[in-house]
């Protein structure tokens, strides 16, 4: 099994959670706009479990292994069952909700990140 390291996993949950947080609004932003589909993204265990973190480039003469993208946005066919009559499946409570657990998420790494940082020893 390959070691987790905290900071490198707190950051791709960080990333994550941004892009999540950008289709959040975006939903919201078109909770009027007809025929619009809500997008969100897979949950993160599964977006972790499908990618690997990057290694960091530290040195001009190290070779450059990119990240694949964090995720990608999907139909969330779940609320297609609650369309409107205009075909919208905006849920403006539902993304509230969203808003939430993404904003709960964040304080959660910085606390992690706080507590680890904290606990390790500086060289």
């Amino acid at each position: 099994m390959k070691p987790i390291y905290v900071f490198d996993v707190a950051a791709r949950h960080n990333t994550w959670l941004s892009e999540r947080q950008g289709l959040v609004a975006e939903n919201v932003a078109n909770a009027s706009t007809t025929g619009f589909k809500v997008r969100d993204l897979k949950p993160f265990t599964e977006t972790l479990d499908e990618t690997q973190l990057a290694l960091a480039q530290t040195n001009g003469a190290h070779f450059s292994i990119g990240a694949d993208a964090v995720a990608e946005a999907e139909i969330d066919e779940a609320s297609a069952k609650d369309a409107t009559h205009s075909g919208n499946t905006v849920s403006l409570e539902r993304e509230f909700g969203k808003a939430g657990e993404i904003g709960r998420a964040f304080s959660l790494n910085v606390g992690i990140i706080t507590s680890v940082s904290r606990a390790t020893p500086e060289s």
